[in-house]
């Protein structure tokens, strides 16, 4: 293949994705430091609105087969290239060996997928890199080692606390064929995989960070009075760990001289479920529940609010939150922020200082929300210190140097 392809290849999850700016934002940050690369998606796009950030970036994407059945002489015609590459008898090795702990037809899509992106990723290609450490991770690690290149990674939240100790031990070793390095943007999750890892200085902490030329400035905002309507917005999908069950009970327990209104932006599995549970609730007609938007909308409806709630939880299955783009969006646009101190929610916002970090229970919520109502001077100065810390400690330009010197590092073999 042509020696033009860009040297790196960079395997997502799904592309376009509205859930996932910060991948975008980092992509488009990379480019803009002067690397090429084409990016692999693992599934095909779902959403039916583009963020503008991704018309930003010049890759091509190319799309794996989501489904090995869907493409199957695609897939039988790469496992033949890919068994002829010098790599594949170790890959197949370590492949079987995970198979037999994770018996799934997910595992098994893995490898189909490993052999499509082995066999037809360009000759140029020195090394690849993934977002998330679980599905895309697998798929890059087995489709490295089969054409015997470097891989690393970007891991994220759930991909670390649902992924079985096992695997992510063995992606982080040498002698399990384990990334180069692995970037995370907490330090909570930092420290975790530092601990699982053979070599601590495998793992760094790289903070997604803000690129706030994106975005318009801060308003100058009109603060509301102690007996004004108060707008209440969050953003996150609907789905367990974002508490947004526990936070319908909560308003459920506001008082009634409190004239609220809660906007939710985004989709997802629990949406019946919760709307439900707003309307057994009797406040329904107090809600509005928007769905996916794009970034512009996602920002005019924070500059509307009064108040951004996102009430973070540690799901049954152990997912959870790390550090939420979305906080430092609504900061941004200098609204008050209600938020949990799950994993490292802490690390951005101080407790009283940047904004509030109550307990996920609902009468804890509804305290929280009620005392903000009331103190509106108060929530004023927690908002003026988050966009200043912001500015100061969460801007992009530090992580994505940092990114680059390990990719570069990476791509000439050091």
């Amino acid at each position: 293949m042509s020696d033009t392809s860009p040297p790196l290849a960079v395997l997502v999850k799904g592309w376009p994705r509205l859930s996932e700016t910060f991948i975008a934002q980092e992509l488009v940050a990379l480019e803009a430091a002067g690397h090429a690369f084409e990016i692999w998606s693992l599934r095909h796009p779902t959403d039916v609105k583009r963020h503008p950030l991704h018309d930003q970036l010049q890759a091509q994407v190319k799309y794996l087969p989501e489904y090995l059945y869907q493409e199957p002489d695609r897939v039988w015609q790469a496992r033949g290239i890919a068994q002829s590459l010098p790599g594949y008898a170790e890959a197949y090795r370590i492949w079987r060996a995970d198979l037999k702990r994770d018996p799934s037809h997910n595992r098994i899509r893995r490898f189909g997928q490993a052999c499509v992106l082995a066999a037809e990723m360009p000759d140029a290609v020195l090394g690849l890199y993934a977002h998330f450490l679980h599905t895309p991770s697998s798929v890059a690690r087995y489709a490295a080692i089969m054409r015997g290149l470097p891989w690393s990674f970007s891991a994220h939240a759930k991909d670390i606390w649902t992924s079985p100790d096992w695997e992510i031990s063995e992606k982080l070793s040498s002698a399990h064929h384990g990334a180069s390095f692995g970037a995370t943007c907490t330090g909570f999750g930092a420290k975790h995989l530092q601990q699982m890892s053979d070599d601590p200085a495998r793992v760094d902490l790289i903070y997604h960070g803000l690129d706030l030329s994106r975005f318009p400035a801060a308003p100058d905002r009109v603060w509301r009075q102690t007996n004004d309507p108060l707008h209440l917005m969050s953003v996150g999908r609907l789905v367990e760990k974002k508490g947004f069950d526990n936070l319908i009970a909560a308003l459920a327990l506001l008082p009634a001289d409190i004239d609220w209104h809660w906007t939710q932006i985004g989709g997802g599995a629990l949406q019946d479920k919760l709307s439900k549970m707003a309307k057994e609730a009797g406040i329904d007609h107090r809600i509005t529940w928007r769905g996916a938007c794009d970034q512009p909308e996602v920002i005019a409806a924070m500059r509307a609010a009064d108040l951004f709630v996102l009430p973070s939880r540690i799901a049954a299955d152990g997912d959870r939150d790390g550090l939420p783009n979305v906080l430092m969006e609504a900061a941004s646009q200098r609204l008050p922020i209600l938020s949990t101190a799950v994993s490292a929610i802490p690390e951005f916002i101080t407790s009283g200082t940047h904004g509030v970090l109550a307990d996920d229970a609902p009468e804890a919520l509804a305290l929280a929300i009620t005392q903000i109502a009331n103190h509106p001077d108060t929530a004023a100065d927690m908002a003026e210190a988050a966009l200043a810390r912001l500015k100061s400690d969460f801007g992009m330009p530090p992580g994505i140097a940092r990114l680059s010197d390990r990719l570069t590092a990476m791509l000439a073999g050091k």
